[in-house]
């Protein structure tokens, strides 16, 4: 017991980092937000679900806005000072984190959008008739 105790504190204790690398998927119905170190290992990640929003709520611009000052708030404790940020997804909560970010006193090294674009892939569904 004692051990798994002592692995946790190691786990979280403070690492002084000086770069990182944020990635923002940002769906319809949720924004998921991870911190990386330049390594592509997760220090952090936050999403709308897990700031306690349920349902419709987590699709909303403020429930992103939410989600990335959790993570800034922690990556500012681990001492990061640059990053940069990639983008995925369509979502609403994308415009709202990448201002939320660039409020902050880090400095953005780059802003990076990998949206998946298809290339005429799947058949889309077919259109609603009301």
């Amino acid at each position: 017991m004692l051990l798994d105790d002592q692995k946790i504190l190691n786990i979280r204790k403070k690492r002084k980092i000086s770069k990182g690398i944020i990635y923002i998927q940002s769906s319809f119905n949720n924004t998921i937000i991870s911190l990386t170190n330049l390594k592509s290992e997760v220090l952090y990640w936050a999403s709308s679900g897990s700031c306690g929003f349920k349902g419709a709520r987590k699709g909303t611009p403020f429930s992103a806005k939410v989600a990335i000052d959790k993570v800034i708030k922690f990556a500012s404790d681990q001492g990061i000072k640059t990053l940069q940020v990639i983008i995925k997804g369509p979502g609403p909560g994308r415009e709202t984190a990448i201002r939320s970010l660039q409020k902050s006193n880090f400095e953005i090294l780059l802003i990076c959008d990998r949206t998946a674009i298809p290339h005429n892939g799947c058949r889309p569904p077919k259109k609603r008739r009301v």
